[in-house]
């Protein structure tokens, strides 16, 4: 399989998915500066992927910091945490790889440097490789739920792409697959980005998996015609009490799923669960510049000087949600127990997951 992203002796090396599915062109960063930026401009996007990745920028960039004085580190910390935390806003991942990143620069700060960057560099790893091994421990349990031949509809890109390798929600179809059931997907092509189209097919084609590709707008068509067995998305934040934020479009697909009485699925890790954010009022949802909107293929679509708006993600509620796929299991109503309970906490308390290392 492509590495979405992977550590080298020379960089972080990843795949450029602004130019899929035409090229698969690799990056080589050596900078927080350069790893930031290519969070924020989409080389690298889905929120356990630019979890990894900013692990991955403060890692890389410590690699380099030999010369600065001990009494210096906590600062040059401090500005590339930031740096990489002002990316993207409506993904928890980013904040909790950061926050994880920062706790074991506080455990080897007065470290000689080569001590240092090396564990810096080893909890990146860990973030990696445990994602990974999230992804197929999630797509064992969300194979259950899948029925024996499906059609299953899917928005944004959740596979190998969005994350370090092998994929939530794609992860779930991939683990059916192999366990031997027939499974065939429709993509939603995702406006304005089309991770649908271009990420999601482009994927599941590599790996002889059936899918499809709609128009945003195809979808209730689909369902209306009962072609649609199950939805089944990934997540950039779940809240408390289950709201989720994913890529906009989601909360229209969830509507049409209840409608027509299909099942909708949620599949992430549990650091994309938030239990300090109580609803999904709480989540705060990135807006991306007009310009991703008013043009395609970088023609402009719309008139000058008619307004164009942009949120990236948009939340369904709870009560549209039939489960949460995690790597621990998998969570049904009511979510305000079940999902801290797979977190390791009692309902009434409160607090960022974090996975052990």
């Amino acid at each position: 399989m492509f590495q979405t992203i992977e550590w080298t002796d020379e960089g972080v090396v990843m795949l450029d998915q602004r130019r899929l599915p035409e090229q698969e062109t690799y990056l080589t960063l050596t900078s927080a500066d350069g790893v930031a930026a290519a969070i924020r401009d989409m080389v690298i996007r889905g929120a356990p992927a630019i979890g990894v990745a900013a692990a991955m920028g403060i890692a890389v960039a410590f690699q380099r910091y030999e010369d600065v004085p001990v009494a210096e580190r906590p600062a040059r910390f401090d500005r590339d945490a930031s740096l990489l935390a002002a990316t993207r806003p409506t993904a928890v991942n980013l904040f909790w790889a950061i926050d994880r990143m920062r706790r074991c620069f506080q455990s080897h700060r007065l470290d000689p440097f080569p001590g240092l960057a090396a564990a810096l560099k080893q909890e990146a790893l860990a973030i990696h490789e445990e994602d990974i091994d999230a992804n197929r421990a999630m797509g064992a349990h969300g194979s259950a739920l899948l029925p024996q031949s499906c059609r299953v509809l899917t928005h944004c890109n959740a596979g190998a792409l969005a994350t370090a390798g092998y994929g939530t929600a794609l992860g779930v179809v991939r683990a059916a697959v192999e366990a031997g059931k027939k499974v065939a997907v429709y993509a939603g092509e995702t406006r304005p980005f089309l991770q649908g189209a271009r990420l999601t097919a482009w994927e599941l084609h590599k790996d002889g998996i059936p899918v499809t590709v709609l128009t945003d707008g195809m979808a209730g068509h689909l369902f209306q015609k009962k072609e649609i067995d199950l939805c089944l998305v990934g997540a950039d934040r779940i809240a408390r009490n289950g709201d989720t934020a994913n890529k906009i479009g989601t909360y229209q697909v969830a509507v049409l799923a209840r409608a027509h009485e299909v099942p909708f699925y949620v599949a992430a890790p549990t650091s994309t669960i938030d239990l300090q954010t109580a609803t999904g009022g709480d989540i705060p949802i990135e807006e991306r510049g007009p310009a991703e909107v008013a043009h395609i293929g970088g023609r402009r679509v719309v008139p000058e000087g008619v307004r164009v708006i942009h949120p990236a993600f948009d939340v369904t509620p709870n009560r549209l949600i039939a489960a949460i796929i995690t790597e621990r299991g998998v969570a049904r109503p009511p979510f305000e127990v079940s999902l801290p309970g797979l977190c390791g906490q009692a309902a009434g308390t409160t607090g960022r997951v974090a996975r052990p290392a």
